[in-house]
């Protein structure tokens, strides 16, 4: 009986401690709890599933390598669905109702009001980002089309202001699916870009002139050698514009789930300071994650590594804020995006 009662004040101080550093209430931590399954007097009379009828709250987020430090382990959480799509279909599925929570292109939450940034994990990098980079086989001045690869909202609009902003270009955008080729065995790959790729299936011809390319095609199918010229990293390229970080993708939400008084609202909530803490989880295993995932994702191991440890960035603080605040802002005066800069949910 001492045992127990000991492990019912554990959970209430656990329950406190996390309530103080995500500014939820001790109601909602609750939630957490039974979602992680620890075993506290605040979760054992809960219901089975994080949302008020008991319906599992549904999270939908990109496979890529760069989103491992954010969802792995996600699947394992109690009451929690997890799917998985392209970028470009996340924000579609937040609106359509399909899905409750996702890591979707931060742009996205611009383009649609009645969605609401989560600050609980994001996709970013305060320089060089590695996987989100413009080819070209004319100087940036000249660019007059970009063939983009729509995977990523945000990565697309992100090459228009940098090409804007640091070219004073305005290309017409078409979409773009990059040709298949082979770069060789797993590991063979010691570098990015053109000079990184191996044989190739496909010729130069079946490349355009001007290419946004995102994610791990970047390291898996890079374009052949010698077809472009000229190569940048958006992620380098932002932050000699504007100093700061820059953040590609982020949790978020309707925001009519989490407004005053609607059902969701404490389970969102609730589940956001679980993402948080699957994050800093994650972050402690990296190591783990680079030797399990990195080869099934097409990658040698020491560059996804240096990528996810030194490239990205996971955390959102009030730079990145400060940053997705910017980069709308630009967007706006380009005329890519309209209406206010997203809203954040604050617990």
């Amino acid at each position: 009986m001492r045992e127990e009662k000991r492990g019912v004040g554990i959970g209430v101080a656990r329950c406190r401690l996390v309530a103080g550093l995500w500014k939820i209430s001790e109601e909602q931590c609750g939630l957490i709890m039974s979602m992680s399954n620890t075993p506290s007097s605040l979760s054992t009379d809960r219901m089975p599933g994080p949302s008020a009828d008991g319906a599992a709250i549904r999270v939908a987020y990109v496979q890529y390598l760069n989103t491992l430090p954010l969802v792995e382990g996600l699947g394992a959480l109690r009451g929690v669905e997890c799917m998985t799509a392209v970028p470009s279909r996340l924000a579609g599925m937040l609106i359509a109702g399909e899905v409750d929570v996702a890591l979707a292109s931060v742009i996205d939450a611009a383009k649609n009001p009645g969605l609401v940034l989560i600050p609980a994990g994001m996709i970013g990098c305060d320089g060089p980002t590695l996987t989100v980079r413009l080819f070209s086989k004319v100087p940036w001045e000249r660019v007059a089309v970009l063939h983009a690869d729509t995977d990523s909202h945000t990565s697309v609009v992100l090459a228009q202001v940098i090409l804007a902003k640091r070219f004073g270009v305005r290309p017409a955008v078409v979409d773009f699916d990059a040709p298949h080729h082979d770069v060789g065995p797993v590991g063979a790959l010691t570098a990015v870009g053109p000079a990184a790729a191996g044989p190739t299936m496909v010729g130069a011809q079946a490349w355009p002139e001007t290419a946004l390319m995102i994610g791990d095609k970047i390291v898996t199918d890079p374009p052949p050698a010698g077809v472009y010229e000229y190569e940048l990293d958006l992620g380098e390229e932002w932050k000699a514009l504007t100093g700061l970080p820059f953040v590609y993708a982020m949790w978020m939400c309707r925001g009519a789930d989490v407004a005053a008084g609607a059902a969701k609202r404490d389970a969102i909530i609730a589940l956001g300071a679980m993402l948080d803490r699957q994050r800093r989880r994650n972050t402690m295993r990296t190591e783990w994650l680079i030797e399990r995932y990195s080869q099934q994702h097409g990658w040698p191991a020491e560059l996804a590594r240096r990528y996810v440890t030194e490239y990205l960035r996971y955390a959102v603080g009030e730079r990145e804020r400060e940053a997705v605040a910017v980069f709308i802002g630009y967007a706006r005066e380009l005329a890519l995006v309209g209406g206010a800069a997203p809203g954040w949910v604050e617990g």
